[in-house]
């Protein structure tokens, strides 16, 4: 992996786990992830005009790309109404390049041992961050998290190959902006369109939403510019940097105490997921 991308892979992860604990730390996550992805996708329209690029064959990749994104969205929500951060997000980020490798081994390819070490540090780690004895709301969240996990490792892999047809902010633009849509018509058709818009941009928190949509745009872009230049298992490996980044994150804030398990637990399945792609 180059310099640029692994830089590009760094920033993109930090940014990820920034914009994940203003939604973790939201009293209605379902109403504020797809509002704030619709403030997301306005920001990022005039850039995708700039070195406009889009090319027919990109349009299979994006229906996937969608249908995988908007699982996530609504799966990351719900997870983080019933459990905690320092739960869900090491579950759902730790996983899903193990899950990458699984799919590989049954399609044939050969797993080294390097990988196969990497894959037990990962759920070794998972299980320190998450604790020995949940209860059953946490289990709920946990298994959520592995369900993002899945749709992490989906998205990933399709638009590793979506955007060799179009510009980055571009493919950016209609994936996410579609997903953004969907979702708030989703969410909207049980509460209204108003009250939901009202419960995203609730009293002095308001700016939660909007930074929060910011940065699943800015994370996400930086994540598809770093798929230009690195192979996709080697930008999905770095990105797990953002196990350790969200628990100091969380400490440095006073929402969650920084406990030595759970950091421990993160830093393993930040090693784990770098051993996967050796």
């Amino acid at each position: 992996m180059s310099t640029t991308a692994l830089l590009v892979t760094l920033l993109a992860a930090a940014v990820h786990a920034g914009w994940n604990q203003l939604l973790a730390g939201s009293p209605d996550p379902q109403a504020r992830v797809g509002v704030a992805m619709l403030v997301g996708a306005i920001a990022t329209a005039p850039f995708a005009v700039v070195g406009f690029r889009w090319e027919a064959a990109a349009w299979p990749y994006v229906a996937l790309s969608v249908a995988f994104e908007l699982a996530y969205v609504v799966l990351l929500a719900a997870a983080y109404w019933v459990a905690p951060m320092t739960t869900v997000y090491p579950v759902a980020r730790g996983t899903a390049p193990v899950l990458v490798l699984v799919v590989a081994a049954l399609a044939g390819d050969r797993v080294g041992w390097w990988p196969a070490v990497g894959a037990l540090a990962v759920v070794a780690g998972v299980l320190l961050v998450r604790g020995p004895a949940p209860d059953r709301a946490t289990a709920r969240g946990v298994l959520m998290a592995f369900g993002v996990a899945a749709c992490i490792a989906g998205y990933t892999l399709v638009d590793a190959h979506g955007v060799d047809h179009a510009s980055v902010a571009a493919y950016l633009l209609v994936v996410l902006g579609s997903t953004a849509v969907a979702q708030v018509g989703i969410t909207a058709r049980d509460r209204g369109l108003v009250p939901l818009v009202r419960a995203a941009f609730t009293g002095a928190e308001w700016w939660r939403t909007v930074l929060a949509g910011l940065g699943f745009f800015l994370a996400y872009g930086l994540v598809l510019v770093a798929l230009r230049i690195a192979p996709a298992g080697l930008v999905a490996a770095v990105r797990e940097t953002n196990v350790v980044i969200a628990v100091l994150l969380l400490a440095a804030t006073g929402q969650e105490p920084l406990r030595a398990r759970s950091l421990a637990g993160a830093c393993l399945v930040a090693a784990g997921v770098a051993l996967v792609v050796v």
